[in-house]
Protein backbone atom coordinates (compact mmCIF):
# COMPACT_ATOMS: atom_id res chain seq x y z
CA UNK A 1 0.00 0.00 0.00
CA UNK A 2 1.27 3.49 -0.84
CA UNK A 3 1.83 6.15 1.81
CA UNK A 4 -1.21 8.13 0.64
CA UNK A 5 -3.40 5.03 0.56
CA UNK A 6 -2.26 4.12 4.07
CA UNK A 7 -3.00 7.69 5.20
CA UNK A 8 -6.56 7.43 3.88
CA UNK A 9 -7.18 4.25 5.88
CA UNK A 10 -5.52 5.68 8.97
CA UNK A 11 -7.53 8.90 8.82
CA UNK A 12 -10.79 7.04 8.19
CA UNK A 13 -10.20 4.91 11.27
CA UNK A 14 -9.22 7.94 13.33
CA UNK A 15 -12.25 9.95 12.22
CA UNK A 16 -14.74 7.19 12.96
CA UNK A 17 -13.13 6.29 16.30
CA UNK A 18 -13.13 9.96 17.24
CA UNK A 19 -16.82 10.33 16.39
CA UNK A 20 -17.73 7.29 18.47
CA UNK A 21 -15.62 8.26 21.50
CA UNK A 22 -16.66 11.91 21.30
CA UNK A 23 -20.35 11.05 21.19
CA UNK A 24 -20.04 8.70 24.16
CA UNK A 25 -18.11 11.30 26.19
CA UNK A 26 -20.84 13.88 25.55
CA UNK A 27 -23.60 11.48 26.61
CA UNK A 28 -21.73 10.36 29.72
CA UNK A 29 -20.68 13.84 30.84
CA UNK A 30 -24.02 15.48 30.13
CA UNK A 31 -26.32 12.79 31.53
CA UNK A 32 -24.51 10.54 33.96
CA UNK A 33 -21.14 11.58 35.44
CA UNK A 34 -20.12 14.72 37.33
CA UNK A 35 -16.76 16.51 36.89
CA UNK A 36 -15.57 14.95 40.18
CA UNK A 37 -16.43 11.41 38.97
CA UNK A 38 -14.58 11.98 35.69
CA UNK A 39 -11.70 13.50 37.67
CA UNK A 40 -11.41 10.41 39.87
CA UNK A 41 -11.02 8.13 36.86
CA UNK A 42 -8.62 10.59 35.22
CA UNK A 43 -6.29 10.41 38.23
CA UNK A 44 -6.28 6.59 38.12
CA UNK A 45 -5.72 6.48 34.35
CA UNK A 46 -2.93 9.07 34.49
CA UNK A 47 -1.12 7.11 37.21
CA UNK A 48 -1.55 3.83 35.32
CA UNK A 49 -0.22 5.30 32.10
CA UNK A 50 2.96 6.45 33.81
CA UNK A 51 3.72 2.75 34.25
CA UNK A 52 2.06 1.60 31.04
CA UNK A 53 4.65 3.36 28.91
CA UNK A 54 6.76 0.21 29.43
CA UNK A 55 4.04 -1.93 27.83
CA UNK A 56 4.99 -1.28 24.21
CA UNK A 57 8.70 -1.27 25.16
CA UNK A 58 9.51 0.34 21.81
CA UNK A 59 8.47 -2.83 19.99
CA UNK A 60 6.33 -1.08 17.38
CA UNK A 61 9.19 1.15 16.29
CA UNK A 62 11.69 -1.72 16.57
CA UNK A 63 9.63 -3.90 14.21
CA UNK A 64 9.02 -1.03 11.77
CA UNK A 65 12.72 -0.16 11.70
CA UNK A 66 14.06 -3.67 10.96
CA UNK A 67 15.40 -4.00 7.39
CA UNK A 68 14.08 -7.58 7.29
CA UNK A 69 11.49 -9.10 9.64
CA UNK A 70 11.96 -12.83 10.23
CA UNK A 71 9.49 -15.18 12.01
CA UNK A 72 12.02 -15.50 14.83
CA UNK A 73 11.96 -11.73 15.33
CA UNK A 74 8.17 -11.80 15.67
CA UNK A 75 8.32 -14.52 18.31
CA UNK A 76 11.01 -12.70 20.27
CA UNK A 77 9.08 -9.44 20.23
CA UNK A 78 5.84 -11.20 21.16
CA UNK A 79 7.55 -12.93 24.09
CA UNK A 80 9.04 -9.68 25.35
CA UNK A 81 5.64 -7.98 25.05
CA UNK A 82 3.94 -10.72 27.09
CA UNK A 83 6.54 -10.58 29.87
CA UNK A 84 6.33 -6.83 30.14
CA UNK A 85 2.52 -6.94 30.17
CA UNK A 86 2.68 -9.06 33.33
CA UNK A 87 5.16 -6.65 34.88
CA UNK A 88 3.12 -3.56 33.98
CA UNK A 89 -0.13 -5.06 35.28
CA UNK A 90 1.54 -6.00 38.58
CA UNK A 91 3.02 -2.51 39.02
CA UNK A 92 -0.29 -0.79 38.30
CA UNK A 93 -2.15 -3.06 40.71
CA UNK A 94 0.43 -2.48 43.44
CA UNK A 95 0.39 1.26 42.80
CA UNK A 96 -3.34 1.34 43.43
CA UNK A 97 -2.79 1.01 47.17
CA UNK A 98 -0.40 3.96 47.30
CA UNK A 99 -2.59 6.08 45.04
CA UNK A 100 -5.69 5.52 47.17
CA UNK A 101 -3.73 6.51 50.29
CA UNK A 102 -2.04 9.60 48.81
CA UNK A 103 -5.29 11.07 47.48
CA UNK A 104 -7.51 9.83 50.29
CA UNK A 105 -9.85 8.16 47.76
CA UNK A 106 -10.41 4.42 48.51
CA UNK A 107 -12.26 3.98 45.18
CA UNK A 108 -8.97 4.52 43.33
CA UNK A 109 -7.75 1.03 44.32
CA UNK A 110 -10.45 -1.06 42.57
CA UNK A 111 -10.35 1.27 39.57
CA UNK A 112 -6.60 0.74 39.30
CA UNK A 113 -7.08 -3.05 39.54
CA UNK A 114 -9.51 -2.99 36.61
CA UNK A 115 -7.14 -0.85 34.56
CA UNK A 116 -4.27 -3.20 35.44
CA UNK A 117 -6.21 -6.12 33.96
CA UNK A 118 -6.40 -4.21 30.67
CA UNK A 119 -2.65 -4.42 30.19
CA UNK A 120 -2.69 -8.20 30.35
CA UNK A 121 -4.30 -8.26 26.90
CA UNK A 122 -2.42 -5.35 25.32
CA UNK A 123 0.47 -7.47 23.88
CA UNK A 124 -2.04 -9.43 21.81
CA UNK A 125 -2.73 -6.22 19.88
CA UNK A 126 0.69 -4.51 19.95
CA UNK A 127 2.63 -6.98 17.81
CA UNK A 128 -0.06 -7.59 15.15
CA UNK A 129 -0.55 -3.84 14.74
CA UNK A 130 3.20 -3.28 14.49
CA UNK A 131 3.41 -5.91 11.76
CA UNK A 132 0.47 -4.42 9.87
CA UNK A 133 1.98 -0.94 10.22
CA UNK A 134 5.32 -2.13 8.88
CA UNK A 135 3.54 -3.64 5.86
CA UNK A 136 1.46 -0.42 5.47
CA UNK A 137 -1.72 -2.51 5.99
CA UNK A 138 -3.65 0.28 7.65
CA UNK A 139 -6.98 -1.26 6.75
CA UNK A 140 -6.23 -3.61 9.65
CA UNK A 141 -5.52 -0.64 11.91
CA UNK A 142 -8.93 0.74 10.90
CA UNK A 143 -10.69 -2.44 12.03
CA UNK A 144 -8.82 -2.62 15.35
CA UNK A 145 -9.29 1.04 16.26
CA UNK A 146 -12.93 1.33 15.25
CA UNK A 147 -13.87 -2.03 16.78
CA UNK A 148 -12.24 -1.07 20.07
CA UNK A 149 -13.95 2.33 20.07
CA UNK A 150 -17.40 0.79 19.51
CA UNK A 151 -16.98 -1.65 22.39
CA UNK A 152 -15.56 1.02 24.71
CA UNK A 153 -18.39 3.47 24.00
CA UNK A 154 -21.10 0.84 24.38
CA UNK A 155 -19.80 -0.44 27.70
CA UNK A 156 -19.10 3.04 29.10
CA UNK A 157 -22.54 4.47 28.31
CA UNK A 158 -24.38 1.34 29.46
CA UNK A 159 -22.59 1.08 32.80
CA UNK A 160 -22.76 4.83 33.42
CA UNK A 161 -26.52 4.70 32.85
CA UNK A 162 -26.75 1.82 35.32
CA UNK A 163 -25.04 3.92 38.00
CA UNK A 164 -21.50 2.51 37.98
CA UNK A 165 -20.03 6.03 38.30
CA UNK A 166 -16.27 6.22 37.64
CA UNK A 167 -16.12 2.43 37.37
CA UNK A 168 -18.03 2.57 34.08
CA UNK A 169 -15.01 4.23 32.44
CA UNK A 170 -12.62 1.67 33.94
CA UNK A 171 -14.63 -1.35 32.75
CA UNK A 172 -14.98 0.27 29.32
CA UNK A 173 -11.19 0.57 29.11
CA UNK A 174 -10.83 -3.15 29.84
CA UNK A 175 -13.51 -4.05 27.30
CA UNK A 176 -11.76 -1.97 24.63
CA UNK A 177 -8.43 -3.71 25.30
CA UNK A 178 -10.02 -7.12 24.92
CA UNK A 179 -11.79 -6.15 21.70
CA UNK A 180 -8.62 -4.73 20.15
CA UNK A 181 -6.69 -7.89 21.05
CA UNK A 182 -9.28 -10.22 19.52
CA UNK A 183 -9.58 -8.21 16.29
CA UNK A 184 -5.81 -7.76 15.89
CA UNK A 185 -5.07 -11.44 16.39
CA UNK A 186 -7.82 -12.37 13.95
CA UNK A 187 -6.31 -10.13 11.25
CA UNK A 188 -2.63 -10.84 11.87
CA UNK A 189 -2.08 -13.80 14.21
CA UNK A 190 0.98 -13.23 16.40
CA UNK A 191 0.61 -15.39 19.53
CA UNK A 192 3.37 -14.89 22.12
CA UNK A 193 4.12 -18.60 22.36
CA UNK A 194 6.15 -20.61 22.43
CA UNK A 195 8.26 -18.14 24.41
CA UNK A 196 11.49 -17.34 22.62
CA UNK A 197 14.05 -15.42 24.64
CA UNK A 198 17.24 -16.31 22.75
CA UNK A 199 18.69 -13.38 20.85
CA UNK A 200 16.51 -10.79 22.60
CA UNK A 201 19.47 -8.58 23.53
CA UNK A 202 18.93 -6.14 20.59
CA UNK A 203 15.21 -5.98 21.41
CA UNK A 204 15.89 -5.29 25.09
CA UNK A 205 18.60 -2.74 24.30
CA UNK A 206 16.34 -0.78 21.97
CA UNK A 207 13.34 -1.15 24.27
CA UNK A 208 15.20 -0.03 27.39
CA UNK A 209 16.41 3.17 25.76
CA UNK A 210 13.00 3.81 24.20
CA UNK A 211 11.25 3.24 27.53
CA UNK A 212 13.38 5.86 29.25
CA UNK A 213 12.30 8.25 26.52
CA UNK A 214 8.65 7.28 26.94
CA UNK A 215 8.91 7.70 30.71
CA UNK A 216 10.24 11.23 30.50
CA UNK A 217 7.58 12.07 27.94
CA UNK A 218 4.84 10.49 30.05
CA UNK A 219 5.89 12.46 33.12
CA UNK A 220 5.28 15.64 31.18
CA UNK A 221 2.07 14.60 29.41
CA UNK A 222 0.39 12.34 31.99
CA UNK A 223 1.28 14.04 35.26
CA UNK A 224 -0.95 17.14 34.98
CA UNK A 225 -4.01 15.26 36.28
CA UNK A 226 -1.96 13.92 39.19
CA UNK A 227 -0.47 17.32 40.03
CA UNK A 228 -3.80 19.16 39.78
CA UNK A 229 -5.56 16.44 41.78
CA UNK A 230 -3.05 16.82 44.59
CA UNK A 231 -2.72 20.62 44.58
CA UNK A 232 -6.37 21.46 43.79
CA UNK A 233 -9.39 19.09 43.85
CA UNK A 234 -11.24 16.38 41.92
CA UNK A 235 -13.55 18.84 40.15
CA UNK A 236 -10.54 20.80 38.90
CA UNK A 237 -9.09 17.54 37.54
CA UNK A 238 -12.39 16.82 35.81
CA UNK A 239 -12.52 20.24 34.13
CA UNK A 240 -8.85 20.15 33.11
CA UNK A 241 -8.92 16.55 31.86
CA UNK A 242 -12.07 17.22 29.82
CA UNK A 243 -10.39 20.25 28.19
CA UNK A 244 -7.24 18.24 27.44
CA UNK A 245 -9.34 15.36 26.13
CA UNK A 246 -11.27 17.58 23.72
CA UNK A 247 -8.08 19.19 22.47
CA UNK A 248 -6.25 15.86 22.15
CA UNK A 249 -9.16 14.20 20.38
CA UNK A 250 -9.19 16.88 17.71
CA UNK A 251 -5.41 16.80 17.30
CA UNK A 252 -5.39 13.01 17.11
CA UNK A 253 -8.19 13.17 14.58
CA UNK A 254 -5.56 14.11 12.01
CA UNK A 255 -2.13 14.10 13.59
CA UNK A 256 -2.51 10.72 15.28
CA UNK A 257 -3.83 9.03 12.18
CA UNK A 258 -1.24 10.41 9.77
CA UNK A 259 1.55 10.10 12.33
CA UNK A 260 1.14 6.33 12.44
CA UNK A 261 1.89 6.25 8.71
CA UNK A 262 4.92 8.52 8.77
CA UNK A 263 7.33 6.39 10.81
CA UNK A 264 7.45 3.46 8.35
CA UNK A 265 7.30 5.95 5.46
CA UNK A 266 10.35 7.88 6.70
CA UNK A 267 12.09 4.56 7.36
CA UNK A 268 11.73 3.77 3.65
CA UNK A 269 13.14 7.18 2.69
CA UNK A 270 16.08 6.61 5.05
CA UNK A 271 16.74 3.15 3.63
CA UNK A 272 16.80 4.58 0.10
CA UNK A 273 19.39 7.13 1.20
CA UNK A 274 17.22 10.09 0.20
CA UNK A 275 17.11 13.49 1.93
CA UNK A 276 14.47 13.78 4.66
CA UNK A 277 14.10 17.58 4.50
CA UNK A 278 11.62 17.85 1.58
CA UNK A 279 9.39 15.14 3.05
CA UNK A 280 9.49 16.81 6.45
CA UNK A 281 8.41 20.13 4.95
CA UNK A 282 5.38 18.39 3.41
CA UNK A 283 4.50 16.97 6.81
CA UNK A 284 4.80 20.40 8.46
CA UNK A 285 2.66 21.92 5.71
CA UNK A 286 -0.09 19.36 6.18
CA UNK A 287 -0.11 19.61 9.96
CA UNK A 288 -0.07 23.40 10.13
CA UNK A 289 -2.64 23.84 7.36
CA UNK A 290 -5.17 21.63 9.15
CA UNK A 291 -4.39 21.68 12.86
CA UNK A 292 -3.69 25.41 13.23
CA UNK A 293 -7.12 26.54 11.95
CA UNK A 294 -8.84 23.73 13.81
CA UNK A 295 -7.22 24.54 17.14
CA UNK A 296 -7.72 28.29 16.73
CA UNK A 297 -11.37 27.66 15.93
CA UNK A 298 -11.70 25.31 18.90
CA UNK A 299 -10.26 27.99 21.19
CA UNK A 300 -12.64 30.61 19.81
CA UNK A 301 -15.81 28.52 20.11
CA UNK A 302 -14.90 26.85 23.43
CA UNK A 303 -17.62 28.51 25.51
CA UNK A 304 -20.63 27.79 23.29
CA UNK A 305 -19.27 24.35 22.41
CA UNK A 306 -18.90 23.27 26.05
CA UNK A 307 -22.30 24.71 26.94
CA UNK A 308 -24.07 22.93 24.09
CA UNK A 309 -22.29 19.60 24.45
CA UNK A 310 -21.83 19.13 28.18
CA UNK A 311 -24.20 21.56 29.85
CA UNK A 312 -23.83 24.41 32.33
CA UNK A 313 -22.11 22.22 34.93
CA UNK A 314 -19.05 21.95 32.69
CA UNK A 315 -18.70 25.63 31.71
CA UNK A 316 -15.48 26.12 33.75
CA UNK A 317 -13.90 23.84 31.12
CA UNK A 318 -14.27 26.50 28.40
CA UNK A 319 -11.43 28.91 29.27
CA UNK A 320 -9.15 25.95 29.94
CA UNK A 321 -9.99 24.50 26.53
CA UNK A 322 -9.16 27.80 24.82
CA UNK A 323 -5.69 27.97 26.36
CA UNK A 324 -4.88 24.29 25.82
CA UNK A 325 -6.06 24.40 22.19
CA UNK A 326 -3.80 27.38 21.47
CA UNK A 327 -0.91 25.48 23.06
CA UNK A 328 -1.43 22.71 20.50
CA UNK A 329 -0.77 25.22 17.71
CA UNK A 330 2.80 25.46 18.96
CA UNK A 331 3.23 21.77 19.76
CA UNK A 332 2.11 20.71 16.28
CA UNK A 333 4.49 23.11 14.51
CA UNK A 334 7.39 20.65 14.77
CA UNK A 335 5.92 17.18 14.22
CA UNK A 336 7.67 13.83 14.75
CA UNK A 337 10.07 15.15 17.42
CA UNK A 338 10.29 11.68 18.95
CA UNK A 339 9.94 9.48 15.87
CA UNK A 340 12.66 10.91 13.65
CA UNK A 341 15.44 11.04 16.28
CA UNK A 342 14.75 7.38 17.10
CA UNK A 343 14.71 6.44 13.43
CA UNK A 344 18.01 8.26 12.85
CA UNK A 345 19.79 6.83 15.88
CA UNK A 346 19.84 10.02 17.99
CA UNK A 347 18.05 8.57 20.99
CA UNK A 348 20.58 9.75 23.59
CA UNK A 349 20.26 13.39 22.49
CA UNK A 350 16.49 13.04 22.40
CA UNK A 351 16.52 11.77 25.98
CA UNK A 352 18.42 14.84 27.12
CA UNK A 353 15.94 17.14 25.40
CA UNK A 354 13.04 15.15 26.83
CA UNK A 355 14.32 15.57 30.37
CA UNK A 356 14.50 19.34 29.95
CA UNK A 357 11.05 19.26 28.34
CA UNK A 358 9.56 17.33 31.28
CA UNK A 359 11.13 19.60 33.89
CA UNK A 360 9.67 22.65 32.11
CA UNK A 361 6.22 21.09 31.87
CA UNK A 362 5.93 20.01 35.51
CA UNK A 363 7.60 23.09 36.95
CA UNK A 364 5.36 25.48 35.04
CA UNK A 365 2.26 23.44 35.85
CA UNK A 366 2.93 23.41 39.59
CA UNK A 367 3.65 27.14 39.52
CA UNK A 368 0.45 27.79 37.54
CA UNK A 369 -1.65 25.88 40.11
CA UNK A 370 -0.97 28.75 42.55
CA UNK A 371 -3.66 30.60 40.55
CA UNK A 372 -6.06 27.66 40.41
CA UNK A 373 -7.00 25.50 37.45
CA UNK A 374 -7.02 28.55 35.14
CA UNK A 375 -3.39 29.19 36.08
CA UNK A 376 -2.58 25.56 35.36
CA UNK A 377 -4.05 25.89 31.86
CA UNK A 378 -2.25 29.20 31.28
CA UNK A 379 1.04 27.53 32.14
CA UNK A 380 0.57 25.33 29.06
CA UNK A 381 0.85 28.41 26.81
CA UNK A 382 4.23 29.32 28.30
CA UNK A 383 5.30 25.69 28.07
CA UNK A 384 4.33 25.47 24.39
CA UNK A 385 6.46 28.49 23.49
CA UNK A 386 9.49 27.16 25.39
CA UNK A 387 8.96 23.69 23.84
CA UNK A 388 9.12 25.17 20.36
CA UNK A 389 12.34 27.03 21.18
CA UNK A 390 13.83 23.87 22.71
CA UNK A 391 13.29 21.52 19.76
CA UNK A 392 13.71 23.86 16.78
CA UNK A 393 17.48 23.61 16.39
CA UNK A 394 17.53 19.92 17.29
CA UNK A 395 15.08 18.97 14.55
CA UNK A 396 16.86 21.15 12.01
CA UNK A 397 20.16 19.42 12.79
CA UNK A 398 18.53 16.04 12.16
CA UNK A 399 16.41 16.69 9.09
CA UNK A 400 18.21 19.65 7.50
CA UNK A 401 14.96 21.22 6.35
CA UNK A 402 15.03 24.53 4.49
CA UNK A 403 14.32 27.13 7.20
CA UNK A 404 13.13 29.78 4.75
CA UNK A 405 10.79 27.33 3.07
CA UNK A 406 9.35 26.30 6.45
CA UNK A 407 8.77 29.92 7.47
CA UNK A 408 6.93 30.51 4.18
CA UNK A 409 4.76 27.47 4.94
CA UNK A 410 4.06 28.84 8.43
CA UNK A 411 3.08 32.22 6.96
CA UNK A 412 0.65 30.63 4.50
CA UNK A 413 -0.83 28.41 7.22
CA UNK A 414 -1.23 31.45 9.48
CA UNK A 415 -3.06 33.27 6.70
CA UNK A 416 -5.38 30.30 6.20
CA UNK A 417 -5.95 30.15 9.97
CA UNK A 418 -6.97 33.81 10.14
CA UNK A 419 -9.36 33.31 7.24
CA UNK A 420 -10.88 30.26 8.95
CA UNK A 421 -11.67 32.00 12.25
CA UNK A 422 -12.68 35.38 10.80
CA UNK A 423 -16.39 34.51 10.25
CA UNK A 424 -16.84 33.31 13.83
CA UNK A 425 -14.98 36.31 15.26
CA UNK A 426 -17.18 38.68 13.23
CA UNK A 427 -20.29 36.81 14.35
CA UNK A 428 -19.31 37.34 17.99
CA UNK A 429 -18.58 41.01 17.34
CA UNK A 430 -21.60 41.96 15.22
CA UNK A 431 -24.34 39.48 16.08
CA UNK A 432 -24.20 37.14 19.10
CA UNK A 433 -21.42 36.91 21.75
CA UNK A 434 -20.09 33.51 22.94
CA UNK A 435 -22.41 33.44 25.98
CA UNK A 436 -25.61 33.67 23.92
CA UNK A 437 -24.85 32.34 20.43
CA UNK A 438 -27.10 29.47 19.36
CA UNK A 439 -26.23 26.31 17.50
CA UNK A 440 -27.51 27.42 14.05
CA UNK A 441 -25.46 30.62 14.16
CA UNK A 442 -22.39 28.78 15.42
CA UNK A 443 -22.73 26.12 12.73
CA UNK A 444 -23.16 28.75 10.01
CA UNK A 445 -20.07 30.66 11.20
CA UNK A 446 -18.00 27.46 11.31
CA UNK A 447 -19.18 26.47 7.81
CA UNK A 448 -18.30 29.92 6.50
CA UNK A 449 -14.92 29.58 8.17
CA UNK A 450 -14.35 26.26 6.42
CA UNK A 451 -15.13 27.82 3.04
CA UNK A 452 -12.89 30.81 3.79
CA UNK A 453 -10.09 28.44 4.86
CA UNK A 454 -10.28 26.47 1.63
CA UNK A 455 -10.34 29.66 -0.43
CA UNK A 456 -7.32 30.97 1.46
CA UNK A 457 -5.39 27.77 0.72
CA UNK A 458 -6.04 28.31 -2.97
CA UNK A 459 -5.23 32.03 -2.95
CA UNK A 460 -2.06 31.52 -0.89
CA UNK A 461 -1.04 28.52 -3.04
CA UNK A 462 -0.55 26.39 0.03
CA UNK A 463 1.50 23.25 -0.79
CA UNK A 464 -0.97 21.05 1.09
CA UNK A 465 -3.54 21.46 -1.69
CA UNK A 466 -1.59 19.03 -3.87
CA UNK A 467 -1.55 16.49 -1.05
CA UNK A 468 -5.30 16.86 -0.55
CA UNK A 469 -5.86 16.12 -4.21
CA UNK A 470 -3.59 13.09 -4.13
CA UNK A 471 -5.33 11.75 -1.01
CA UNK A 472 -8.77 12.31 -2.51
CA UNK A 473 -7.73 10.36 -5.58
CA UNK A 474 -7.29 7.33 -3.32
CA UNK A 475 -10.95 7.38 -2.26
CA UNK A 476 -13.15 4.79 -4.06
CA UNK A 477 -16.04 7.23 -4.60
CA UNK A 478 -13.68 9.82 -6.05
CA UNK A 479 -12.23 7.31 -8.51
CA UNK A 480 -15.67 6.05 -9.46
CA UNK A 481 -17.44 9.33 -10.17
CA UNK A 482 -14.66 11.73 -11.22
CA UNK A 483 -14.24 10.23 -14.74
CA UNK A 484 -17.97 10.78 -15.35
CA UNK A 485 -17.72 14.40 -14.31
CA UNK A 486 -14.57 15.14 -16.27
CA UNK A 487 -15.36 16.15 -19.89
CA UNK A 488 -11.92 15.01 -20.97
CA UNK A 489 -12.50 11.50 -19.62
Amino acid sequence: MSVRGAAVWAMAGQYLSFAIQFASSVVISRLFLSPAEVGLFSIALAAAMLVAIFQDFGLSRYISGLPVLEPEDILRCSSVALIFSLLVAALIAAGGFALAWVYGQPALLPIMLIIAATYLVVPFAVIPMARMGRAMRFGGHFAVNVGGAVIQAGVAVTLAALGYSSFSLAWATLAMGCARAVIAQGLCPSPPWPLRLDGVRPVLHFGARSSVLYLTGALGSRSPDLVIGKLLDLSAVGYFSRAVSLSDQFRMLVAGAIGSVFYPAFARIRDRGEALGPAYLRVCAGYSAIIWPGMAGLALCAQPLVRMLYGEAWLPTAPLLSMIALTEVMLISLPLVSDLPILLGRLNRLLAYNMIDTALSLGLLAFGCLWGVEGAAASRLVYGLLWLCLYWRFMHSLVQFDIRALLVIYARSAGATLAAIAPLALTYLLWAPPATIGFPALLAAVAAGGAAWLAALVVLRHPTLAEFGALAARLPLYRRFLPRLDPAA
